[in-house]
């Protein structure tokens, strides 16, 4: 067995200490007023919440899928392996830095609701009046997951597990958290201003988006890329998969974010869907023209981007603009696509093309066509208009400012995170553990996409598929 020092033992240690450290907090009285709620209500927030939980899994595959096929397993449990870590962040100061009593509208109190204290048994969350708050809040859990899990994508295939465990508990601490204050809390600086963001355009798009691309420049470019030698994806299946799981997913995610089984619900379930359409349509219809043959990948990332850009305006926007933000989006992203592959950035899966700048569109757009008339938190207060600019609104300048603001933070403290973490331990993995892929040099573990019969001298013989 192999000999490890505190540096390798150090992550049970620290769970070691918050089972431990559990068993000192008293068990709350489990909703024992329940006058003040409504069972349709909780029972859409529940389906919501376990729907957005699917789409993690559903980032795997559609992660996995595209890289190459040694590195598969070690691509899809980074994704899935937020879902262990950020759980366990927010049941001790995750929850409470979000969305517990605001310090100056920066950051909430982390004692405020340690080990979830103060939640079970506290009133609704202010936005969520008819649900109890533990349900708020597991519902936000599932938001705080996914959004490191995004940033798999652009250092995949060269970054050390442990190293990026690390970088999930960091991130969630210095960007995820204090953003998700400044946006979703009523005493958020970024709320205070006015900016909008219904389901996580900003929160969890932008955030991961330009930390995905200080990592790529980070961890510097693969010795693949450097030899401009063409990777083919391990499993296109396996992203129709993953594109599958997301777009259904993502109706949690969108129209679950009214919190409640209400029109607003179905307003943004419809913007959704019809957002992810179009944009499939419109980046494989945009490959046509350019001279590209309509490819899978086409469509199912086109369709991402499309779920990506609605998000941040699916409550905020009419049904019938939202298939121009998902037309727009796909285009734009997928010239960001084009402009990055002729450039030395190796974002491997092209997550600032897509979640990046797909989120700073959705933003902007929101702040173009956000109405009253779809969610009277559009503002609307007599003579000053605070609607989207096609009705003649300013929420547009907002929404900019807004998206500046976090764009820049995510990426400067981003980049000082994976320099932090490269300091104290080597992000990469060695040349020698890069060529032979991930999956076996650093989980032991091998995918293989399966077999064929292959005629040879007269005789058929398995040989692994590539």
């Amino acid at each position: 067995m192999k000999k490890i020092g505190i540096k390798e033992a150090l992550p049970f240690l620290a769970l070691t200490v918050v089972a431990i450290g559990s068993l000192f907090f008293p068990t709350a009285a489990v909703f024992a007023d329940t006058s003040k709620y409504v069972t349709g209500d909780i029972t859409w927030v529940l389906v919501a919440t376990a729907l957005v939980f699917l789409m993690t899994p559903g980032l795997a595959f559609f992660y996995g899928g595209m890289v190459n096929r040694k590195n598969v397993l070690s691509t899809m449990i980074k994704s899935l392996i937020a879902a262990g870590i950020v759980s366990v962040l927010w049941l001790t100061v995750g929850y409470g830095m979000s969305f517990g009593t605001s310090m100056n509208g920066i950051i909430g109190n982390p004692m405020s609701h340690l080990f979830y204290k103060n939640v079970v048994d506290s009133a609704p969350w202010v936005g969520g009046p008819t649900i109890p708050l533990t349900l708020f809040s597991l519902f936000q859990l599932m938001f705080a997951i996914i959004t490191p899990a995004l940033v798999v994508g652009a250092v995949a295939e060269r970054v050390k597990f442990t190293s990026y465990v690390l970088f999930i508990v960091l991130f969630c601490l210095f960007i995820y958290f204090p953003v998700c204050h400044w946006a979703w809390h009523p005493e958020g600086f970024l709320a205070k201003m006015g900016v909008l963001d219904f389901a996580g355009g900003t929160v969890v798009h932008i955030t991961a988006g330009c930390a995905a691309l200080a990592g790529a420049l980070v961890l510097k470019r693969r010795k693949s890329h450097i030899a401009n030698i063409e990777n083919h994806p391990a499993n296109v299946p396996y992203v129709l998969i993953g594109t599958g799981l997301l777009w259904f997913g993502w109706f949690g995610f969108n129209a679950g974010s009214a919190l409640a089984a209400n029109t607003l619900a179905v307003s943004a379930f419809a913007t959704t869907n019809i957002a992810a359409a179009t944009a499939g349509l419109s980046w494989m219809f945009f490959d046509v023209v350019r001279g590209k043959k309509p490819s899978v990948l086409g469509f199912c990332i086109g369709a991402v981007v499309g779920l990506v850009a609605i998000t941040p305006g699916s409550g905020y926007v009419g049904i019938a603009h939202s298939a121009f933000i998902g037309f727009v989006a796909a285009i734009i992203s997928n010239l960001a696509v084009s402009l990055r592959s002729k450039s030395k950035v190796d974002d491997t899966l092209d997550v600032f093309p897509c979640h990046g700048v797909g989120g700073i569109v959705g933003m902007l757009m929101t702040g173009i066509f956000a109405s009253h008339a779809v969610n009277s938190a559009v503002g609307l207060d007599g003579a000053v208009n605070h609607q989207g600019l096609f009705f003649g609104g300013d929420l547009f300048f907002t929404q900019f400012k807004g998206m500046i603001i976090v764009a820049t933070y995510s990426f400067v403290v981003g980049w000082l995170i994976f320099k932090f973490i490269n300091f104290i331990n080597p992000l990469r993995v060695s040349e020698d553990e890069e060529t032979e892929g991930l999956d076996v040099s650093q989980h032991g573990e091998n995918y293989t996409q399966g077999t064929l019969l292959v005629k040879s001298n007269g005789v058929y013989e398995e040989k692994i598929n590539d």
